[in-house]
């Protein structure tokens, strides 16, 4: 019962070829660029207006500096979202439920935010580890305190991502299983658990957007404290 609950993670193969590729692939199909000579239409444009808000509020903390940031961050809010909304379809993987995945968009771009932080200004940088006022004993306490803080960073922003997801998909399964079993034999009970399955599923539309957008926004806190 556990594998079968679990085997939906499993990354598809097909001729012992990994299809994961082609799930990342989808969004850059779903958004085509368009052309200058392309007519606006209503997609478009409420497809502006969405990226235009939220780099607006993303961007209106940050110094001016980290403004170069903003199609990198935009760019990650609106590829998360796709991919965590397109795997609650029915025969569909979400690649966003593997930890690798995760932390192989959390570590590099967090190192970009350190990095830029020790470049830019690295007495500020070095001020985060220790705050201002320690006592001379609690240095050092803090000091390794602090670093460890900010090493787990990267796999806090990615375990946060795959734990939420991961959790509603069991989730679905379960209650699914639960209908299906329940169709023949209790009618009403069936009846209740299609009822929630279908708030579970809007219940988790809401949750794949919302984790894309707080995966983007504590990026953008990183950026803020290194700008």
């Amino acid at each position: 019962m556990t594998m079968n609950l679990f085997n939906q993670f499993l990354s598809p193969t097909f001729l012992g070829l990994p299809l994961i590729a082609i799930a990342l692939m989808a969004p850059c199909l779903l958004y085509p660029s368009p052309a200058p000579w392309w007519q606006s239409n209503r997609w478009t444009t409420l497809q502006n207006w969405f990226i235009g808000s939220f780099i607006k509020q993303i961007l209106s903390p940050i110094n001016t500096k980290g403004h170069s940031w903003a199609l990198l961050l935009a760019t990650l809010m609106v590829f998360l979202i796709t991919l965590n909304t397109l795997g609650l379809l029915p025969y569909t993987f979400t690649p966003t439920t593997q930890l690798s995945l995760n932390m192989a968009f959390a570590v590099p771009l967090w190192l970009a935010t350190v990095i830029m932080g020790f470049r830019n200004s690295p007495t500020h940088a070095l001020g985060h580890l220790l705050p201002e006022g320690t006592p001379t004993p609690l240095v050092p306490i803090l000091i390794i305190i602090e670093s460890i803080s900010l090493l787990i960073r990267p796999l806090a922003l990615g375990a946060r991502l795959t734990a939420n997801l991961t959790a509603g998909h069991l989730l679905i399964q379960l209650v699914s299983s639960a209908a299906f079993s329940l169709l023949l034999s209790q009618t009403t009970a069936a009846s209740l658990a299609v009822g929630l399955l279908l708030l579970l599923t809007i219940l988790e539309i809401a949750v794949a957007m919302i984790q894309a957008y707080v995966f983007v926004l504590l990026l953008s806190l990183y950026l803020q404290e290194n700008v």
